[in-house]
């Protein structure tokens, strides 16, 4: 009987039974596995010491550009580093098997394992396609895919290309549906005017709902946000996406987030812009000798006998002659308001820096910004003042997010706005119109001293007749206005989910409170007018005589102007549910309870220093099926103190429905020549409280006294 090899036993006892042959093979086996188990084994009395290795490489995305601030951390330790403006990195890992984590906010997150030798070139593809962005609407956040109101946003990026400090100048030609235009270009009176298609409702406030980060702010606020604190700009133009605003909803809604923080390292960002701004026309005038031709002309044509009024005062040959010829142009004047008062360019500042990163439990974003916007005014250097206008504007930005525990989260906001004026008197506007209507050779702008008037301190204003024409370099140069402004938000958001009791439930709470504070003041001289008296034609002399010396001034006076202020507080909760059932059934809604209360503080009359209140209710319902149907509906039930309390509070109802053509079988072969097609319908009511003027608001009462 034969001994068979294979049988229950240990391996030595296997050997004892087998033939020869197969126990120098089992052996060889053996001994190749013992081998293999130990040669990542350090040897006995070594220590095993890591080699660590640089890796560098840059970091582009997939549309070719170069990607700045891309964190690259070390996969399963703290090490991380973050890309240069260039997308140029360098990071020190432990050995060859380490695993980079490449991650940038709207890009797919990547993995690379250095051995590979693919860290030196990374690109980045975008996270989401245009249809699976996620836009910012009221009071939430909605695929663009799932959306049937009519939402656009806008990149933020596109922003920075605008090369005023004004953000309102940048949203004409940018959205369609927008109408924008700019009145001056004159610094502090830039803002654009802009509708979301045209002007829909009457009243005082014609503008759009204007909110940031849901607190409601002023146009002027919107034109100091910088670009680089911008996440999301989103514009509501149709009743659907508006409705839940209500009775403040009807001339549209323009939603901006700000930047929030992000777990990581902290990623510093600096951007310093210096440009030149130049009028981009100018009205053609006449030239002087034309002027008074022109005058001559018009006299005649309207009175032919105007030469025997004595009431009319033509211009005679021998002065359009010399003044043609440029005898003395004191005597003479042929004035250049424009080119006298104002420069062809100026020169503008602005400068960013922001700063974000946080741990597990809290995230920050700060940031801070100057611009500098200069005028085209020029100074008179006899003068110790400017009175050219410089306006510096400061902001401040703090956004911090704490994760409580896993389900409570808090959002603190707060920010700043100030602004800092030195201008002239009647501001630049002013001063352009003044020289448009001022008579250009009439007098000079100012007489230069001699002999005679070496002693005098002060300016010698040009004058004609007994000194009531207006010079208008007098009016630049005889003084200054000075003005300050600044406004405070805080905000305070509170979030839970309560996906614990059933999937998809949360709330949030959120209270802010605005304070706006504003002054000016002036200071000024009354000038010093003079007049020719007596010229001699062959010495090319003449004389000059003080019109006012009983009222004009060499120092200047002070005189205190307006002071405004006015404080906003907001507070609203919100209970949110969004849910998908299998995996075709989009179910999602939302209520939302909000008041609101205006209160101006140095209020000139009764009405305008009682309380401006909204309160409200409004709600959305959303319905999606298998990303191809879509329905929805909205409401704002809204009350203001403006009307009778039997008509306060109104109803704003709003649906529509979409219907996502190119995701239907039928649609497939056509796919790559049209790439998308939607189908959408809305209706809904919205309103306008805001109507009158806030002097007579309570139009119920006959009289309020």
């Amino acid at each position: 009987m034969k001994k068979r090899c294979l049988q229950s036993g240990s391996g030595r006892a296997l050997l004892l039974m087998c033939p020869g042959w197969i126990k120098l093979f089992l052996l060889f086996i053996m001994a190749l596995s013992i081998e293999s188990l130990h040669a990542n084994e350090p040897a006995p009395g070594f220590v095993n010491v890591w080699l660590p290795l640089q890796v560098s490489g840059k970091v582009m995305s997939d549309e070719g550009n170069d990607l700045a601030g891309v964190n690259i951390l070390e996969k399963g330790t703290s090490n991380g580093v973050v890309t240069d403006s260039s997308g140029a990195f360098t990071i020190t890992v432990k050995d060859e098997k380490a695993v980079l984590v490449f991650s940038a906010v709207g890009f797919v997150t990547q993995e690379v394992v250095v051995k590979d030798n693919s860290a030196k070139s990374i690109v980045l593809v975008r996270e989401q396609s245009n249809m699976d962005e996620v836009v910012i609407v009221g009071f939430g956040k909605q695929k663009r895919s799932d959306m049937v109101g009519s939402v656009t946003s806008i990149n933020a990026e596109e922003f920075k290309k605008n090369p005023s400090s004004n953000l309102t100048t940048a949203l004409a030609g940018r959205v369609a549906g927008i109408i924008a235009y700019q009145r001056s270009g004159e610094p502090g009176q830039d803002n654009a005017d802009f509708f979301i298609r045209g002007v829909t409702t009457f009243g005082y406030k014609v503008d759009p709902l204007i909110l940031i980060d849901n607190m409601e702010v002023t146009t002027t606020q919107l034109a100091r946000l910088t670009p680089d604190d911008i996440a999301s700009f989103s514009i509501m133009k149709d009743a659907t996406a508006t409705a839940v605003y209500g009775a403040r909803g009807a001339n549209g809604v323009i939603l901006v987030t700000t930047k929030q923080g992000r777990e990581g390292k902290a990623v510093l960002s600096l951007r310093a812009e210096n440009s030149i701004s130049t009028p981009t026309t100018n009205v053609e005038l006449a030239d002087p000798v034309t002027f008074m031709k022109q005058y001559n002309e018009a006299v005649y044509t309207r009175t032919p006998l105007g030469q025997l009024n004595p009431n009319t005062v033509l211009y005679s040959d021998e002065k359009i002659m010399n003044t043609e010829l440029g005898v003395n142009p004191y005597v003479y004047p042929a004035n250049d308001w424009r080119k006298m008062m104002f420069k062809d360019y100026a020169m503008n500042q602005r400068m960013n820096m922001n700063i974000s990163g946080g741990g597990g439990v809290a995230q920050y974003f700060v940031s801070g910004t100057f611009n500098k916007d200069n005028g085209v005014l020029k100074a008179d250097q006899r003068n110790n003042f400017n009175n050219n206008i410089d306006l510096k504007s400061y902001s401040l930005r703090s956004n911090v997010n704490i994760k409580v525990n896993k389900t409570t989260g808090l959002v603190v906001r707060l920010s700043g706005n100030f602004d800092d004026y030195t201008g002239p008197i009647y501001g630049g506007a002013a001063m352009y119109e003044r020289v448009v209507r001022s008579n250009p050779v009439l007098f000079p702008a100012y007489f230069p001293q001699d002999e005679q008037t070496q002693y005098i301190k002060h300016i010698m204003y040009g004058n004609f007749g007994n000194g009531d024409y207006r010079n208008p370099y007098a009016d630049m140069t005889r003084g200054f206005r000075d003005y300050s402004t600044s406004t405070m938000a805080a905000q305070l958001e509170l979030k839970h989910d309560f996906s614990y009791l059933t999937e998809g439930l949360s709330f949030e709470a959120m209270m802010n409170t605005n304070r706006y504070a504003y002054f000016d003041m002036l200071r000024s001289y009354n000038p010093f007018y003079y007049t020719l008296n007596g010229y001699d034609k062959f010495t090319d002399t003449y004389g000059i005589s003080n019109l006012n010396p009983a009222t004009a001034t060499e120092y200047l006076s002070y005189e205190p102007g307006d002071k405004v202020v006015n404080s906003t507080f907001y507070m609203q909760s919100m209970l949110n549910y969004k849910r998908t059932f299998n995996e075709k059934h989009g179910l999602s809604g939302l209520v939302v309870f909000m008041m609101r209360e205006y209160l101006n503080a140095n209020a000139s009359d009764l009405q305008l220093s009682l309380p401006f209140r909204n309160l409200g209710v409004s709600g959305r319902g959303t319905y999606s099926y298998d990303n191809k149907y879509f329905l929805e509906f909205n409401f704002g039930y809204n009350g203001s103190e403006r009307f009778h309390k039997s008509k306060r509070f109104g109803f704003f109802p709003s649906a529509g429905m979409a219907w996502t053509v190119s995701n239907e079988k039928f649609f497939e072969p056509i796919k790559d020549v049209v790439t998308s097609l939607r189908l959408r319908a809305t209706y809904g009511y919205v309103g306008n409280d805001a109507i009158g003027s806030p002097q007579d608001r309570f139009f119920f009462f006959p009289m309020l006294t």
